[in-house]
């Protein structure tokens, strides 16, 4: 994969998190990793030196939060895309947490 430790140990540490809230599936694309349960609800898009940037989707933008760097509309639809990125095994704290629950529940066509 050619990625440092650092970025590899939050990756992993991302993808636990997720399993503590339900099984998911893991597809790798040319410029992405997707995540799923049921259809697709969460994008890995970059494996820095030092960060995992992810994008979470959304119907509704959620604008009062402290953790994502930018939220925006997907160009002919009415989805948000919310673009976190995690330093920090910490980084994925209650807030961001709650918000990874969303993004599953959406991935479970509930």
């Amino acid at each position: 994969m050619g990625k440092s430790d650092n970025s590899l140990v939050l990756f992993d540490h991302f993808i636990l998190k997720f399993e503590e809230i339900g099984p998911i599936k893991l597809y790798a694309t040319k410029s992405m990793i997707v995540i799923a349960a049921d259809i697709r609800f969460a994008y890995i898009i970059n494996l820095g030196k030092s960060f995992v940037d992810v994008v979470l989707p959304f119907r509704e933008l959620h604008e009062e939060n402290l953790c994502f760097r930018k939220m925006v509309l997907v160009p002919g639809s009415n989805d948000y895309n919310h673009h976190l990125r995690i330093m920090h095994k910490e980084d994925i704290n209650d807030e961001v947490f709650e918000f990874m629950k969303k993004a599953y529940a959406n991935g479970k066509n509930v």
